[in-house]
């Protein structure tokens, strides 16, 4: 079963959702857990044959700060799965808390 919940640390892209996991999602959470640093996040859906689609693409996210976001995507079989990948701006490891709800 899929979880809403996610702690989410380092530079590589990172599966949040699959396609078929059925969760209805209408908003993301996320808050920058990392203490010294921002970090550059990307947020998006993605389906066979159609591509990616960003809800954020390129968005800092400052120490400290949590960032909410309206969203609304079919989860189903064959549908959309969701990503995120985060960048450090410096050499902290990039640390990011995801809530899905």
């Amino acid at each position: 079963m899929a979880t809403r919940h996610h702690n989410i640390t380092g530079e590589s892209t990172q599966l949040l959702l699959l396609a078929g996991d059925n969760v209805g999602v209408s908003k993301i959470s996320l808050a920058n857990i990392e203490g010294t640093n921002k970090c550059t996040v990307d947020l998006y859906i993605e389906k066979n044959l159609l591509g990616k689609f960003y809800f954020l693409k390129g968005v800092e996210l400052p120490i400290g700060v949590t960032l909410t976001h309206d969203v609304g995507f079919n989860n189903n079989v064959n549908q959309f799965s969701l990503y995120i990948k985060l960048t450090k701006s410096a050499s902290e490891t990039p640390a990011v808390d995801v809530i899905l709800s």
